[in-house]
Protein backbone atom coordinates (compact mmCIF):
# COMPACT_ATOMS: atom_id res chain seq x y z
CA UNK A 1 0.00 0.00 0.00
CA UNK A 2 1.51 3.03 -0.53
CA UNK A 3 1.43 6.22 1.32
CA UNK A 4 -1.49 8.09 -0.40
CA UNK A 5 -3.35 4.95 -0.11
CA UNK A 6 -3.26 4.70 3.56
CA UNK A 7 -3.49 8.48 3.99
CA UNK A 8 -7.00 8.33 1.83
CA UNK A 9 -8.04 5.30 3.75
CA UNK A 10 -7.36 6.96 7.16
CA UNK A 11 -9.27 10.30 6.33
CA UNK A 12 -12.43 7.79 4.70
CA UNK A 13 -12.15 6.74 8.34
CA UNK A 14 -12.20 10.17 9.79
CA UNK A 15 -15.27 11.80 7.48
CA UNK A 16 -17.32 8.25 8.41
CA UNK A 17 -17.46 6.85 4.95
CA UNK A 18 -15.30 3.86 6.02
CA UNK A 19 -16.04 1.95 9.00
CA UNK A 20 -12.68 1.16 11.20
CA UNK A 21 -13.91 -2.41 10.60
CA UNK A 22 -13.66 -2.52 7.34
CA UNK A 23 -10.13 -0.30 7.37
CA UNK A 24 -9.31 -3.00 9.56
CA UNK A 25 -10.06 -5.72 7.17
CA UNK A 26 -8.24 -3.81 3.98
CA UNK A 27 -5.49 -3.47 7.00
CA UNK A 28 -5.17 -7.27 7.36
CA UNK A 29 -2.63 -8.00 5.00
CA UNK A 30 0.05 -5.77 6.32
CA UNK A 31 2.88 -5.19 7.15
CA UNK A 32 3.33 -8.39 4.94
CA UNK A 33 1.13 -11.75 3.94
CA UNK A 34 1.94 -15.08 4.29
CA UNK A 35 0.96 -17.14 1.02
CA UNK A 36 3.24 -20.01 2.55
CA UNK A 37 5.96 -20.06 -0.03
CA UNK A 38 6.70 -16.67 0.18
CA UNK A 39 5.71 -13.63 2.39
CA UNK A 40 4.51 -10.77 0.60
CA UNK A 41 6.31 -6.93 2.00
CA UNK A 42 2.86 -5.01 1.20
CA UNK A 43 4.59 -2.29 3.46
CA UNK A 44 7.68 -2.04 1.62
CA UNK A 45 6.77 1.37 -0.60
CA UNK A 46 5.75 2.84 2.95
CA UNK A 47 9.34 2.56 4.44
CA UNK A 48 11.54 2.65 1.06
CA UNK A 49 9.48 4.76 -1.80
CA UNK A 50 9.51 1.70 -3.82
CA UNK A 51 7.30 -1.66 -3.61
CA UNK A 52 8.74 -5.05 -3.42
CA UNK A 53 9.35 -6.71 -6.82
CA UNK A 54 9.48 -10.69 -7.55
CA UNK A 55 12.58 -12.33 -8.63
CA UNK A 56 11.03 -14.73 -10.39
CA UNK A 57 14.09 -16.57 -11.32
CA UNK A 58 13.91 -20.64 -9.73
CA UNK A 59 10.15 -19.53 -8.95
CA UNK A 60 7.96 -22.14 -10.84
CA UNK A 61 5.26 -20.32 -12.83
CA UNK A 62 2.55 -20.86 -10.34
CA UNK A 63 4.55 -19.33 -7.72
CA UNK A 64 5.35 -16.47 -9.58
CA UNK A 65 1.51 -15.99 -10.99
CA UNK A 66 0.10 -16.10 -7.33
CA UNK A 67 2.83 -13.61 -5.80
CA UNK A 68 2.18 -10.96 -8.81
CA UNK A 69 -1.47 -11.15 -8.91
CA UNK A 70 -1.79 -10.80 -4.57
CA UNK A 71 0.41 -7.52 -5.25
CA UNK A 72 -1.89 -6.34 -7.81
CA UNK A 73 -4.49 -6.81 -6.04
CA UNK A 74 -3.61 -4.12 -3.47
CA UNK A 75 -3.20 -2.09 -6.30
CA UNK A 76 0.05 -0.97 -6.99
CA UNK A 77 2.45 -1.06 -9.67
CA UNK A 78 4.03 -4.80 -9.77
CA UNK A 79 7.42 -5.78 -11.36
CA UNK A 80 8.93 -9.23 -11.78
CA UNK A 81 12.24 -9.44 -13.24
CA UNK A 82 14.58 -12.65 -14.61
CA UNK A 83 10.96 -13.97 -15.96
CA UNK A 84 10.97 -16.79 -18.75
CA UNK A 85 8.59 -17.36 -21.37
CA UNK A 86 6.24 -20.28 -19.70
CA UNK A 87 5.78 -17.82 -16.42
CA UNK A 88 5.10 -14.76 -18.65
CA UNK A 89 2.38 -16.66 -20.19
CA UNK A 90 0.70 -18.23 -17.00
CA UNK A 91 0.90 -14.44 -15.55
CA UNK A 92 -0.40 -12.59 -18.40
CA UNK A 93 -2.98 -14.98 -18.88
CA UNK A 94 -4.10 -14.28 -15.21
CA UNK A 95 -4.09 -10.37 -15.48
CA UNK A 96 -4.38 -9.49 -19.06
CA UNK A 97 -3.18 -5.84 -18.72
CA UNK A 98 0.37 -7.39 -17.49
CA UNK A 99 2.97 -6.42 -20.36
CA UNK A 100 5.67 -9.27 -20.51
CA UNK A 101 9.53 -7.68 -22.43
CA UNK A 102 11.14 -10.88 -23.62
CA UNK A 103 14.60 -9.40 -24.15
CA UNK A 104 14.02 -7.48 -20.62
CA UNK A 105 12.77 -10.89 -18.83
CA UNK A 106 10.47 -8.86 -17.10
CA UNK A 107 6.45 -8.56 -16.79
CA UNK A 108 5.08 -5.44 -15.17
CA UNK A 109 2.02 -4.35 -14.13
CA UNK A 110 1.18 -0.43 -14.33
CA UNK A 111 -1.89 0.92 -12.09
CA UNK A 112 -0.89 3.72 -10.99
CA UNK A 113 -1.90 7.29 -12.48
CA UNK A 114 0.47 8.58 -15.29
CA UNK A 115 2.06 11.50 -13.18
CA UNK A 116 5.04 13.44 -14.96
CA UNK A 117 8.32 11.37 -14.59
CA UNK A 118 10.21 12.02 -11.80
CA UNK A 119 13.86 12.74 -12.61
CA UNK A 120 16.16 11.38 -15.53
CA UNK A 121 17.78 8.18 -16.37
CA UNK A 122 20.44 7.74 -18.68
CA UNK A 123 20.86 3.89 -20.25
CA UNK A 124 23.70 2.82 -21.92
CA UNK A 125 24.92 -0.23 -23.70
CA UNK A 126 28.23 -0.75 -25.03
CA UNK A 127 26.76 -3.33 -27.61
CA UNK A 128 23.90 -4.48 -29.05
CA UNK A 129 24.69 -7.85 -27.01
CA UNK A 130 24.29 -6.05 -23.59
CA UNK A 131 20.89 -4.58 -24.33
CA UNK A 132 19.33 -7.53 -22.36
CA UNK A 133 20.58 -6.32 -19.11
CA UNK A 134 20.16 -2.24 -19.95
CA UNK A 135 16.43 -3.30 -20.86
CA UNK A 136 15.86 -4.74 -17.45
CA UNK A 137 16.92 -1.51 -16.23
CA UNK A 138 15.17 0.60 -18.51
CA UNK A 139 11.63 -1.27 -17.60
CA UNK A 140 12.27 -0.72 -13.82
CA UNK A 141 13.00 2.88 -14.44
CA UNK A 142 9.86 3.88 -16.48
CA UNK A 143 7.92 1.85 -14.50
CA UNK A 144 8.75 3.47 -11.47
CA UNK A 145 7.46 6.79 -13.10
CA UNK A 146 11.24 8.18 -13.75
CA UNK A 147 12.38 9.38 -17.56
CA UNK A 148 14.46 6.99 -19.39
CA UNK A 149 16.94 8.11 -22.51
CA UNK A 150 17.96 4.78 -24.04
CA UNK A 151 21.44 5.06 -25.24
CA UNK A 152 22.55 1.82 -26.85
CA UNK A 153 25.67 0.31 -29.22
CA UNK A 154 28.26 3.08 -27.89
CA UNK A 155 30.88 1.10 -26.72
CA UNK A 156 34.88 2.23 -26.51
CA UNK A 157 35.48 0.44 -29.72
CA UNK A 158 34.01 3.63 -31.55
CA UNK A 159 34.23 6.11 -29.11
CA UNK A 160 32.61 8.72 -31.85
CA UNK A 161 29.11 7.23 -30.84
CA UNK A 162 29.65 7.96 -27.40
CA UNK A 163 31.04 11.45 -28.31
CA UNK A 164 27.74 12.02 -30.42
CA UNK A 165 25.32 11.65 -27.56
CA UNK A 166 26.88 13.52 -24.64
CA UNK A 167 24.53 16.12 -24.97
CA UNK A 168 22.06 13.51 -23.74
CA UNK A 169 24.36 12.42 -20.92
CA UNK A 170 25.07 15.93 -19.43
CA UNK A 171 21.35 16.48 -19.20
CA UNK A 172 20.48 13.42 -17.05
CA UNK A 173 20.93 12.60 -13.01
CA UNK A 174 22.14 9.64 -13.36
CA UNK A 175 23.50 7.68 -16.07
CA UNK A 176 23.78 3.57 -15.65
CA UNK A 177 26.27 2.09 -18.07
CA UNK A 178 25.87 -1.82 -19.68
CA UNK A 179 29.03 -3.65 -20.67
CA UNK A 180 30.86 -6.26 -21.11
CA UNK A 181 34.53 -7.89 -22.25
CA UNK A 182 36.63 -5.40 -20.42
CA UNK A 183 33.98 -3.10 -19.00
CA UNK A 184 35.86 -0.04 -19.98
CA UNK A 185 33.02 2.21 -21.15
CA UNK A 186 31.88 3.17 -17.48
CA UNK A 187 35.48 4.99 -16.81
CA UNK A 188 35.00 7.13 -20.04
CA UNK A 189 31.54 7.60 -19.36
CA UNK A 190 32.54 9.14 -15.95
CA UNK A 191 35.04 11.39 -17.46
CA UNK A 192 32.49 13.49 -19.75
CA UNK A 193 29.77 13.86 -16.89
CA UNK A 194 29.03 15.01 -13.66
CA UNK A 195 26.64 13.09 -12.56
CA UNK A 196 26.53 9.46 -10.74
CA UNK A 197 27.32 6.74 -12.79
CA UNK A 198 26.66 3.25 -11.93
CA UNK A 199 28.43 0.62 -13.55
CA UNK A 200 26.37 -2.78 -15.03
CA UNK A 201 29.55 -5.35 -15.79
CA UNK A 202 27.57 -8.14 -18.25
CA UNK A 203 28.34 -11.71 -18.72
CA UNK A 204 29.41 -10.66 -22.21
CA UNK A 205 32.47 -11.89 -24.26
CA UNK A 206 34.72 -14.39 -24.93
CA UNK A 207 36.39 -16.60 -22.36
CA UNK A 208 38.74 -14.87 -20.20
CA UNK A 209 36.04 -12.37 -19.95
CA UNK A 210 35.21 -15.33 -16.99
CA UNK A 211 31.31 -14.45 -17.33
CA UNK A 212 31.49 -10.87 -16.64
CA UNK A 213 33.86 -10.94 -14.12
CA UNK A 214 36.96 -9.16 -16.13
CA UNK A 215 34.32 -6.79 -16.35
CA UNK A 216 33.08 -6.73 -13.11
CA UNK A 217 36.50 -5.67 -11.63
CA UNK A 218 37.87 -3.36 -14.06
CA UNK A 219 34.64 -1.12 -13.14
CA UNK A 220 36.09 -1.88 -9.57
CA UNK A 221 39.48 -0.34 -10.40
CA UNK A 222 37.75 2.42 -12.35
CA UNK A 223 40.05 5.57 -12.07
CA UNK A 224 36.33 7.92 -12.40
CA UNK A 225 35.61 8.59 -8.59
CA UNK A 226 32.03 8.73 -10.00
CA UNK A 227 31.77 5.67 -10.93
CA UNK A 228 29.87 2.57 -8.74
CA UNK A 229 29.27 -1.02 -9.73
CA UNK A 230 26.48 -3.40 -9.06
CA UNK A 231 26.90 -7.02 -9.58
CA UNK A 232 26.79 -8.80 -12.54
CA UNK A 233 23.93 -8.33 -15.11
CA UNK A 234 21.83 -6.72 -12.21
CA UNK A 235 20.28 -4.18 -13.88
CA UNK A 236 17.33 -3.98 -12.06
CA UNK A 237 19.80 -3.10 -8.50
CA UNK A 238 21.01 -0.49 -11.01
CA UNK A 239 17.60 1.09 -11.60
CA UNK A 240 16.32 1.16 -8.57
CA UNK A 241 19.13 2.95 -6.93
CA UNK A 242 19.13 5.12 -9.94
CA UNK A 243 15.70 5.52 -9.21
CA UNK A 244 16.38 6.89 -5.75
CA UNK A 245 19.48 8.93 -6.81
CA UNK A 246 17.07 10.93 -9.41
CA UNK A 247 14.03 11.34 -7.41
CA UNK A 248 16.66 12.59 -4.63
CA UNK A 249 17.90 15.47 -7.53
CA UNK A 250 14.52 16.34 -8.41
CA UNK A 251 13.40 17.15 -5.15
CA UNK A 252 16.36 19.86 -4.92
CA UNK A 253 15.69 21.30 -7.92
Amino acid sequence: MKKASLLELLAAVQSGTLTPAAATERLANLPYEDLGHARIDHHRSLRTGLPEVIYAQNKSPEQTTEIFTRMAASGIDVLATRVDAPTAALVVASLPAAVYNQQARTVTLKQSPSNEPTGHIAILSAGTSDQPVAEEAAVTAQLFNTRVTRLYDVGVAGLHRLLDVREQLVSSDVIIVCAGMEGALPSVVGGLVGVPVIAVPTSVGYGASFDGAAALLGMLNSCSPNVTVVNIDNGFGAAYTAVLIARAASRRS
